[in-house]
């Protein structure tokens, strides 16, 4: 015990003469000549000059994607027309982010499958990639790694250690201190600057140390913008990332029909919203800006687009947790910090509050909303008006087909549709308008009609969308993929923070089987099939009919309008999503079920056992069954 006392000191003694923030200070830097601020009308000419040269990649991709395709030429149709597609992965923690990884990876074309069933080559012919909490700590740390793939995490095995909790990282007391002093020193050195500082800061650092382990300093001061200087994004290898966050002013509710929704992307930072519609480039966040214009003409400011603190914004849910850290272990400026919030009522209400000081919108004179108004910006956790599938972004940006997969927890911490619902629902209120979005039946329709248990596509028709909105063909299809226990009980808590190795593994894998229908077993067509939804928009605006393959895809896979009113039923845990048996699927067949604790399903009734045993060793790639099981 002395020894180790005597080491804590030694360790502090060190700290203390060695002590810097490694660059998450903000600095002073010299300001560009183009404007800092623009109107939120269409792209910027960064992110569309982006889009261009990685379109001529990605089509390549989808070229050969399509090449499965029975009876259809894909590059003559591909010369005439230009399919896009946007990925969209939900909040809810590590359970998001690690089943975002194994869906992920089916769509990646480096990930080694055992029979090649999976959806590889839609990662690579996607144009945009869109995370939001638990969701942007799954897009922002590959995107950061230089678009890592799945396999090449797990082999490394320097990413993503989950076994300790973010809040106590390391697997000793000495190291643990020395992190939370370093991130106290970081996020005290950006306060003694100047700037405005919240929990969101101390989160954002905490969530660095297992997403951006291998950057100096774990990531402390690597910017968003610096993903435009990994190797796959200067070729235009990558698709382009959004991370989502709100904006909510301090003691105020928001709710889908008043919710500003904001993109934090490597270029910008702003929201399409009615409320602001105005983007800033986030290279120069921090700077003092009136109406667009720098307060002193010759200083901006950079650095203040710290990776950590975008994650930590778009999952600002999770600052509470901060606050329950022991207080004994941390250095004096976070003691104080959170003693703070802790007392003060007003502050204790506002703590998922990313505070943005100064306000990059700020207009003193041409304020014409609570955003503009206000010297500092507040953003907070994206999903806290309901829409935790991030979608809002990609309607803004007339993709084709959106893949959206939804690990949230809604019902028995399974998703139920809730999602898709408040985003159909939005567009009908002024922070919606202008955004149409295909038709969805309610959170009942989507459990007792199946739609979570299987994929389903939504919008197969353009012809039905006329009541929304004149632009028929700029409403993209969306492919809906929800999270399911195929071989492991992923539906954990959202606030678990720490996972065994083998327990993060067989979350990836089951991401995995939920996003390739187990690998292919369930349905040896389903890439096809998405294929198939990819390419209809386009379809349908040039007058091309589809093939009878498509036909039977949308057949099995499009929600044909059936509105569910009878008695509720219970959740269905059935491969094809066409029984109410969910017995298959339980405690005995499926590992993890004890780690989930979930509310016991109600038994209608006596159910036929099916003569089946679930081969958990049939759906993912051969190295990750080594350590799954």
């Amino acid at each position: 015990m002395l020894f180790e006392f005597l080491i804590i000191v030694i360790s502090i003694a060190s700290w203390a003469t060695s002590a810097s923030s490694h660059g998450y200070e903000p600095e002073k830097s010299t300001c560009p000549i183009n404007p800092l601020v623009r109107s939120a009308t269409g792209l910027s000419k960064e992110e569309t000059n982006y889009i261009e040269s990685h379109y001529v990649l990605a089509k390549q991709s989808l070229e050969a994607y399509l090449s499965k395709l029975d009876y259809f030429n894909a590059s003559k149709f591909l010369s005439e027309a230009n399919p896009t597609i946007g990925l969209a992965f939900s909040g809810g923690g590590y359970r998001a982010q690690l089943c975002g990884a194994g869906q992920y990876a089916a769509l990646d074309s480096r990930t080694n499958v055992v029979n090649g069933k999976g959806l590889g080559g839609l990662l690579q012919s996607s144009n945009y990639i869109v995370g939001l909490s638990g969701g942007s700590w799954l897009v922002g740390s590959v995107v950061s790694s230089n678009l890592i793939s799945i396999d090449e995490l797990i082999n490394n095995n320097q990413l993503w250690q989950t076994t300790n909790s973010i809040l106590n990282y390391f697997d000793n007391s000495v190291e643990n201190l020395e992190m939370w002093f370093d991130i106290g020193e970081q996020v005290l050195d950006k306060q003694e600057a100047g700037f405005g500082i919240s929990i969101t800061d101390v989160w954002g650092r905490a969530l660095s140390y297992p997403l951006l382990t291998t950057k100096p300093y774990y990531g402390a001061g690597y910017r968003f913008n610096d993903v435009l200087n990994e190797t796959n994004f200067r070729n235009h290898y990558s698709p382009f990332p959004i991370l989502v966050a709100l904006g909510r002013v301090p003691n105020t509710n928001i709710s889908p029909s008043n919710s500003t929704v904001f993109s934090l992307t490597p270029v910008e930072l702003g929201s399409e919203s009615p409320y602001l519609g105005k983007f800033v480039q986030s290279k120069y966040l921090g700077t003092k800006l009136d109406s667009g214009q720098p307060i002193n003409d010759e200083s901006c400011v950079q650095g203040f687009d710290n990776t950590g603190f975008y994650y930590g914004t778009s999952s600002s849910v999770f600052n509470e947790v901060v606050l329950y850290l022991d207080n004994s272990t941390l250095p004096d400026f976070l003691k104080e910090l959170i003693t703070e919030i802790l007392l003060d009522p007003i502050e204790k209400a506002n703590v998922d509050v990313a505070i943005y000081d100064p306000n990059p919108f700020y207009s003193k004179n041409n304020a014409n909303n609570t955003i503009e108004e206000s010297e500092s910006l507040y953003l907070v956790d994206g999903g806290e008006d309901g829409q935790n599938v991030p979608l809002y972004p990609l309607l803004k940006r007339n993709v084709s087909c959106i893949v959206a997969f939804d690990n949230s927890a809604d019902y028995l911490n399974w998703p139920d549709g809730t999602s898709l619902v408040t985003t159909y629902e939005r567009q009908f209120s002024k922070a919606g308008e202008n955004t149409p979005f295909p038709y969805v039946p309610g959170q009942s329709s989507f459990r007792n009609l199946n739609l979570t248990s299987k994929p389903t596509f939504f919008g197969c028709d353009a012809k039905n969308l006329s009541t929304l909105t004149d632009n028929i063909y700029g409403v993209p299809i969306v492919v809906y993929i929800a999270n399911r226990p195929f071989t492991y009980w992923s539906n954990t808590s959202t606030f678990k923070l720490e996972y065994s190795l083998t327990e993060r593994n067989a979350m990836i894998s089951n991401g995995f089987a939920v996003a390739s229908r187990l690998n292919g077993t369930l349905d040896e067509d389903f890439d096809v099939c998405v294929g198939c939804a990819i390419i209809h928009r386009e379809e349908e605006r040039l007058g091309i009919e589809q093939t009878d393959q498509c036909k039977k895809c949308f057949k099995k896979y499009c929600w044909d309008g059936t509105i569910y009113t009878g008695n509720q039923v219970y959740d269905n845990f059935d491969d094809n999503g066409v029984t109410n048996d969910w017995s298959w699927y339980n405690k005995d067949t499926i590992p993890g079920y004890n780690l989930t604790s979930p509310t016991k399903f109600k038994h209608h009734g006596s159910i036929p056992k099916r003569n089946k045993t679930v081969n958990c060793n049939c759906t993912a790639p051969t190295h990750w069954r080594k350590i799954h099981y």
